[in-house]
């Protein structure tokens, strides 16, 4: 069979969209009317005014539609390699999404970072706000807040009328994340009230209605309304029956790794890989940690050094924001037609501050036109005014370039992909295995050359490792080694973990451990997908040397990010040319 991606193109014709092709768009457009907050945060356009129905109806009829489009794949044939993949990267998606409905997740889905709780405020980070039309978009939008939020409640309460329910710490941080957006001058009030200014930094001497500012207003308070219904659906209805285990089970976490990797793995043998992958980090930064402080000297008496060099230092977040433009402007000039092809497009990356406190760095992609550009965003909590760059120069290469901004874009502007294979499909293992992927790339190209940064890089690495032993210990009550307390692993145990090997301030730190306890599979997939990543590289270097012909790390990285975000099982089959 052949292994090439886009035939059409190959032969110097444009590729002409096939009967697959509009399947994939059709799904699209149906998910983003089903979907609308998906739609603006996968950067599709039309549906900015709305808000998602997460209600048990409309949980049933994205089910119906993943059924749909299933059945309508099965009667297509393909037309080529491309449709293929299209075919196998849908087929195991929306199979999965199929299963994890069956089996009732979105009635039972809370956790501190990626629910519906967080969607119906975050959406509003993603939308323009230079304009007065873009004000009135958002006013629109903002008076549905309530509609998505009671709609949600509907589904945790028929979920606990199944017995499916969120474990009781995810319900109490549920409980606090929705008081707290229910405060009076909370973000819903602070963002309305902060219109004008928008505009007028947008547009200096442009009049803002006083009407809109009204209807702004109006909107927060019942979006703040909202949320206080779900703190107290959650507090007094759902925290006192919730489960007191955090641990999932074999049977959900298995389902869940497959959500997050598009892979089925041996959890057993990964469990035991990420113990030993924990083991060569560690040594790996003891030999660094020589270097900054001395022979013998340990991680931490390195970090204390390295915090205390000014060279590392920066004050406030405007001086972080200036950094990490920077830091990616200097990584785009240096791979671009080197290890990378870069459009105009591609080449920009917006570094910004991000408007929530909640400690995360992140990133969103363009939208399908690139007039949203990719943007990384650093969330920083209160009163943190301090940051040293040894720790956080790797961070850029994951959420920037090359990592999720490079592998998002180079599938946006492909032509010869369908909207799906561009927007539609995200899967953690492949985009968070790539991000990290690239930190290691980077160190290799020699960005991470000081003894610093390298730490920073291995800390990074570190992390991912005790997250393969935290996440499938913790899930799935495996033996706990006697060096981390012995028995079986707890929450407790998984804190000490963290703690004992990663260099975070514990406002960081707990919200990590909050997150894996709350999303199981997801945390792990990073390190799993990087796994994947650099087997699959090694591969593509072992089949150009048997057939006699140099290897192209340029060729295989475009030709693997052109693919999209697809399972990785689809992913090492396309490249393998097994489809």
């Amino acid at each position: 069979m052949s292994t090439s991606l886009t035939p059409a193109a190959t032969s110097g014709t444009a590729r002409q969209p096939s009967a697959i092709d509009r399947i994939a768009d059709q799904y699209v457009e149906r998910m983003a009317a089903l979907d609308p907050i998906g739609a603006t945060v996968s950067g599709i356009n039309g549906h900015d005014t709305e808000m998602t129905d997460y209600s048990p109806a409309g949980e049933a009829a994205r089910d119906e539609l993943n059924g749909q489009t299933l059945a309508a794949l099965a009667q297509a044939a393909p037309a080529d390699e491309t449709d293929r993949v299209t075919v196998a990267a849908m087929n195991e998606r929306l199979g999965l999404e199929r299963e994890l409905y069956a089996a009732g997740e979105p009635f039972r889905k809370l956790n501190n970072i990626e629910c519906p709780l967080q969607y119906s405020r975050d959406v509003f980070d993603q939308m323009p706000t230079a304009t007065v039309q873009d004000w009135e978009q958002i006013a629109e939008r903002l008076g549905h807040v309530p509609e998505a939020i009671d709609s949600y409640r509907a589904s945790l309460r028929l979920g606990q009328e199944r017995g499916l329910m969120p474990a009781a710490r995810q319900a109490a941080i549920g409980a606090a994340q929705a008081q707290e957006l229910a405060r009076p001058g909370s973000f819903f009030d602070a963002f309305a009230a902060g219109a004008p200014a928008s505009v007028a930094a947008a547009t200096p001497g442009t009049a803002f209605p006083d009407s809109l500012s009204a209807r702004l207003s109006g909107a927060a308070a019942q979006a703040r309304a909202a949320y206080g219904r779900l703190a107290d659906f959650l507090s007094r209805d759902l925290l006192p029956h919730a489960p007191t285990s955090d641990a999932v089970g074999r049977e959900r976490y298995e389902l869940a790794s497959r959500e997050f990797l598009g892979a089925r793995i041996d959890l057993d043998e990964t469990y035991e890989w990420g113990l030993a992958e924990l083991a060569h980090v560690d040594r790996e930064e003891r030999a660094v940690a020589a270097q900054i402080a001395g022979p013998g000297a340990t991680k931490a008496q390195a970090v204390e050094i390295l915090n205390r060099d000014p060279a590392y230092q920066l004050h406030g977040t405007d001086a972080l924001q200036r950094w990490m433009q920077e830091t990616a402007d200097q990584a785009i000039d240096f791979l671009d037609g080197t290890h990378f092809d870069f459009t105009d497009q591609m080449r920009r990356l917006d570094c910004r501050i991000a408007p929530t406190q909640n400690g995360g760095i992140y990133y969103t992609g363009p939208n399908e036109d690139f007039t949203r550009p990719g943007t990384m965003w650093w969330s920083v909590p209160p009163g943190v005014t301090e940051f040293n760059t040894w720790f956080e120069r790797t961070t850029v290469y994951h959420e920037g370039v090359p990592g999720h901004h490079m592998q998002m874009a180079t599938a946006i502007q492909d032509p010869d992909l369908n909207r799906w294979r561009k927007v539609g499909v995200w899967v953690s293992g492949h985009g968070e295995g790539w991000a990290l992927y690239a930190e290691r790339l980077m160190d290799d190209l020699g960005f991470l050359a000081t003894p610093g940064d390298r730490l920073g890089m291995l800390d990074s690495q570190k992390l991912r490792c005790a997250r393969v032993v935290f996440d499938i210990g913790v899930h799935l009550a495996k033996p706990c080694p006697e060096a981390w307390g012995g028995g079986t692993w707890d929450a407790d145990k998984g804190w000490n973990l963290l703690r004992r090997t990663v260099a975070m301030e514990d406002s960081f730190l707990k919200f990590e451990f909050e997150r894996y306890l709350g999303w199981p599979g997801q945390a792990p997939s990073y390190r799993i997908g990087q796994r994947i990543w650099e087997e699959l590289r090694d591969e593509a270097k072992a089949r150009a040397a048997s057939a006699g012909r140099p290897f192209s790390l340029k060729d295989f990285h475009t030709r693997a990010l052109r693919l999209g975000s697809v399972g990785l099982d689809v992913l090492r089959a396309a490249l393998r040319g097994t489809l």
